[in-house]
């Protein structure tokens, strides 16, 4: 049987400056989500999250690095997603993600030089800033846009945060080894 081939290129330079991230904090609606408030008619939120992203979380930690939710909403349909993916580090219902992002850094020994940071507004620019590496999806707002170091070609809820998880998996050199585990799993 074939090897399977990374597929995946990016620019030399999108790569040095996303090295050594250990630690990324993910925004939800707009970046896991596509934004959009969807409502049953008892009042029930209802999200739709991508298996794209949900596998790129799970690739992150096989890397070596954490992902941190922080969101300002709170939602049963979240925490049941994020349960199903053993996301362990999330804070819900906060609009002033700074010094939640600070307090996982602390927990965690890490520096924002080892950060990166997904958004798409206004609330995630302070955290965005501060991160050491910045993205946004394509349909962000404009300030986020304009913060970020890379601008996936995926919308947010449609990929955009496995673009992310890829570029940082890539960056850590954990890609082909990971990629090669698939390749011999799936000849066993």
């Amino acid at each position: 049987m074939k090897a399977i081939v990374p597929a995946l290129n990016f620019a030399p330079e999108l790569l040095l400056q996303a090295q050594g991230i250990k630690v990324v904090f993910f925004d939800v609606d707009g970046v896991l989500t596509d934004g959009g408030l969807y409502f049953s008619e008892q009042g029930e939120t209802l999200k739709r999250f991508s298996t794209l992203d949900g596998h790129g979380l799970k690739l992150l930690k096989h890397a070596g690095i954490t992902p941190v939710i922080i969101t300002g909403r709170d939602s049963a349909p979240l925490r049941v997603r994020l349960k199903a993916l053993g996301i362990a580090h999330a804070r819900f219902g906060t609009e002033d993600k700074l010094p939640a992002a600070e307090d996982y850094l602390q927990s965690l020994g890490l520096g924002w030089h080892q950060a990166a940071a997904m958004g798409d507004d206004w609330p995630d620019l302070p955290v965005m800033q501060r991160a050491a590496f910045a993205c946004a999806p394509q349909n962000a707002h404009a300030q986020a846009l304009a913060l970020a170091h890379h601008v996936t070609l995926r919308q947010g809820g449609h990929g955009a945060a496995r673009e992310l998880c890829d570029l940082l998996v890539v960056a850590s050199g954990h890609y082909g080894q990971l990629l090669s585990r698939v390749g011999s799993s799936s000849a066993a």
